[in-house]
């Protein structure tokens, strides 16, 4: 079932600290596109691979201290993309609300849950920390993405790697069962008249 529904749904955020300065356009309902620099290639490559899979359309440019090192710039795009997708979202109505994916990758399995509840949460586990650098990508920044990024984006994210090797592979299946889990629970229910809770609000 598709997620499109008659309006788009987008947002635009600018960021800029002393440390770095952010801007991302998103549209939740389209079709994989992306055009994203960072500064940091393996992120580059999470957040295309991101767009694509989410079928979200994405433009993002940053600029940060790499020079220092790449935490302030994953963290503050990682809060940026949060942010844009909970104001993309709107109101919430009619959305599923709950996502979950498996993804393969070769070696790597990893499954995510999301829960699009306005109560932020993060779970990770079976992340093996011996912090192996990849391509300048280490597991603490994936772990401080994915945690900002349920911050402000206002989701319960649960985060499970449940086998793999290469540390490359770990990385992908994790942001790809983020897209994929997000573009389920994202994607717009007709059964749904308001918002997916008893409570009336999200």
């Amino acid at each position: 079932m598709p997620k499109k529904n008659s309006s788009k749904r987008k947002a635009v955020i600018k960021r800029k600290t002393r440390e770095t300065d952010v801007m991302l356009k998103l549209t939740i309902d389209g079709v994989g596109k992306s055009k994203v620099a960072t500064g940091v290639g393996f992120l580059d490559h999470m957040l295309t691979l991101f767009a694509k899979h989410g079928f979200f359309d994405l433009e993002l440019k940053a600029k940060g201290d790499l020079a220092v090192d790449i935490h302030h710039t994953n963290e503050d795009i990682a809060i940026s993309l949060g942010e844009v997708f909970q104001k993309a979202l709107g109101t919430k109505k009619g959305i599923r609300r709950y996502g979950a994916a498996y993804i393969p990758m070769d070696d790597a399995l990893v499954r995510a849950a999301i829960d699009i509840s306005n109560r932020p949460y993060f779970v990770i586990s079976g992340l093996h920390y011996t912090d192996v650098e990849r391509d300048d990508y280490y597991f603490s920044d994936l772990e401080h993405f994915m945690q900002s990024f349920a911050q402000h984006c206002g989701i319960n994210l649960h985060m499970d790697i449940l086998r793999g090797n290469d540390k490359h592979h770990i990385i992908e299946a994790c942001f790809k069962a983020l897209a994929r889990a997000l573009d389920q629970a994202s994607g717009i229910d007709k059964r749904e008249r308001s918002v997916p809770s008893t409570k009336g609000v999200l």
